[in-house]
């Protein structure tokens, strides 16, 4: 046990010593507008949203800032360059990033991307990007997006299945792996939320195997499971029911006048003793052969991509280009790095420090403000002594 406690501690250590970080930004100084570069040339100026550097509202530490949107309805455009170009070739590939919607977010994007060669003051929603990953929240579409872009397809390809996100108005912090197993881990706050296969899960690929096109289901062949029972008869005189029938317990109008109002009749009501249109019992069918299934055979048409797991190649850029309804998303800890280990290390340095410092903050906040404003509810249905004056004269 000692020396398999030894040869994992060793395992952990190379990974860390071998770790290589390819971007680490808190905002907490103030050289980071140097560090990061609003498009000019992207949007008319009033189009574009300024970032605010700041702590936010509630935090738990007023020091540790971010960058905040800060204008509704406004595009929001920002990148950074990496330390170095990154390709994650027989290597890990990780994105991480904090945000904080302190507005409620109702429709809006908080995500982050990976680029190529960009140029910076141009960049915008059309620059080409290899990786997507991050909240888009509008109305009741809420998910986490996983985009990677295939060049064999020339295609941004989304994840099948959407991936959760979270929507209150705390800071959560979003991590994605893409593995060189060609496999791929999504994290939210830590916690594992999707996982699985590139190939099962992204339409990289045509599919291994497709139907036999040469078959199809034979004619005679039977897959009905139910039958109407030949054996059962409809019951005399079950026709001549009718659906409705005179109300027994009606009364003729004492004022009723035949000859002013014709006729009397009296109402129709629903026959307890009609059952509606006879059909015969059902019964097991015994020539059901069970659901026929198409046989499949391998894809000829099928390649294998041996380098799918590559989804950054001579990545030199990383960005926000958002479009907001509401603004107040609060960004904060980004790293790009080659190691999920390393990613979590900087979570423990930041995201998990502050959490529930920033959660009391808020809680004292929102307690503050239902105080305020069962106040102000009591004061405006409570009568002024010049109102009982009136009442009193009265």
């Amino acid at each position: 046990m000692i020396y398999k406690s030894i040869a994992v501690y060793l395992a952990i250590f190379a990974s860390a010593v071998s770790a290589k970080i390819y971007l680490k930004e808190d905002f907490n100084d103030a050289g980071w507008e140097k560090r990061w570069v609003v498009p000019s040339d992207w949007k008319a100026k009033d189009d574009i949203g300024a970032w605010k550097w700041t702590a936010g509202e509630f935090y738990g530490d007023v020091n540790d800032k971010g960058i905040q949107t800060s204008q509704d309805a406004k595009h929001y455009g920002l990148s950074a360059k990496l330390d170095e170009a990154f390709t994650n070739e027989g290597k890990e590939l990780v994105i991480q990033f904090s945000v904080k919607h302190e507005q409620d977010l109702d429709c809006g994007g908080a995500y982050i991307k990976l680029l190529g060669d960009i140029d910076q003051n141009k960049f915008g929603g059309d620059t080409p990007y290899q990786v997507m990953f991050g909240p888009d929240i509008c109305g009741s579409t809420r998910r986490t997006h996983v985009i990677f872009n295939y060049p064999p397809k020339n295609d941004n390809l989304l994840i099948k299945d959407d991936v959760r996100t979270e929507s209150d108005r705390l800071s959560h912090i979003y991590t994605l792996q893409v593995k060189p197993d060609s496999t791929f881990e999504v994290f939210i706050d830590n916690e594992s939320v999707r996982s699985g296969s590139l190939e099962s899960q992204f339409d990289f690929l045509l599919p291994k195997e497709i139907k036999d096109p040469k078959l199809s289901k034979p004619a005679d062949w039977v897959d009905e499971q139910k039958i109407a029972d030949p054996n059962d008869k409809k019951p005399a005189g079950h026709d001549d029911i009718p659906a409705e029938i005179p109300d027994p317990d009606a009364k003729k109008p004492e004022d009723w006048d035949n000859e002013e109002d014709g006729e009397w009749e009296p109402p129709l009501i629903d026959n307890p003793e009609y059952s509606g249109p006879w059909k015969p019992a059902m019964i097991d069918n015994p020539a059901y052969k069970g659901e026929w299934e198409h046989p499949v055979i391998p894809n000829p048409d099928y390649i294998e991509d041996k380098n799918l797991s590559v989804r950054c190649k001579d990545c030199k850029y990383i960005g926000f280009e958002l479009w907001q309804v509401k603004s107040g998303s609060l960004f904060d800890d980004i790293i790009v790095t080659d190691s999920l280990a390393e990613a979590q290390a900087y979570a423990a340095e930041t995201y998990s420090k502050k959490k529930a410092p920033e959660k009391e903050m808020f809680d004292a906040q929102e307690e503050a403000k239902r105080a305020t404003d069962d106040a102000a509810s009591a004061s405006s249905s409570t009568p002024s002594e010049e109102d009982d004056e009136e009442h009193d004269e009265l």
